[in-house]
């Protein structure tokens, strides 16, 4: 049985999920693979200890206070590479980014295992906690956020990290430099 309940951050609503002991997924509502892994197994409950914990982690990264991953006990649903991709995430600083080249590196992995670790990222069940918003493409593109690119934006900018030098799609279907 899982256990749900909604954060309404600066940037959107957010769907936060629980076993009842770990936080087991963290999405923005709307997001690509959205609780997925929640099938119909699972009810609202906003008063469940954990559940309020990641509210607080919540509350601290949007005051700027730079929360610990390591203070959430997450339990993770995926597969072994997955769960590999999303350990070194959990490794790069607030206010950082990195290239899906350099997470590949650090894997022992060859640069062209950067689609796959993609691809792995996309599929990351707890957004904002586990950092995937901090990793970038080749030559500075934001590229492939669940969320959405604008999403990723706004979390960028509210870690401080100056995204003029990085290129993106507009609303107009144009790169932005």
């Amino acid at each position: 049985m899982y256990y749900i309940s909604e954060y309404l951050c600066p940037i959107k609503k957010i769907t936060i999920a629980s076993d009842g002991k770990n936080l087991c997924g963290l999405w923005f509502n709307g997001q690509k693979y959205f609780a997925d892994f929640l099938g119909e197994h699972y009810e609202k409950n906003n008063d469940l200890p954990i559940l309020i914990q990641v509210k607080d982690w919540l509350d601290r990264y949007f005051a700027h206070q730079k929360p610990n991953i390591n203070e959430l006990p997450l339990k993770l649903t995926g597969s072994s590479f997955q769960k590999s991709v999303w350990k070194i995430l959990c490794d790069i600083p607030y206010g950082k980014i990195e290239t899906y080249g350099q997470i590949a590196l650090k894997m022992n992995k060859s640069k062209m295992a950067a689609r796959a670790i993609g691809s792995a990222i996309s599929r990351n069940p707890v957004s904002i906690v586990v950092p995937c918003h901090r990793v970038i493409g080749y030559g500075g593109n934001l590229t492939g956020y669940a969320a959405g690119i604008d999403t990723k934006i706004k979390l960028l900018e509210h870690e401080d990290i100056d995204i003029s030098k990085l290129k993106y799609y507009n609303d107009n279907g144009s790169w932005n430099n």
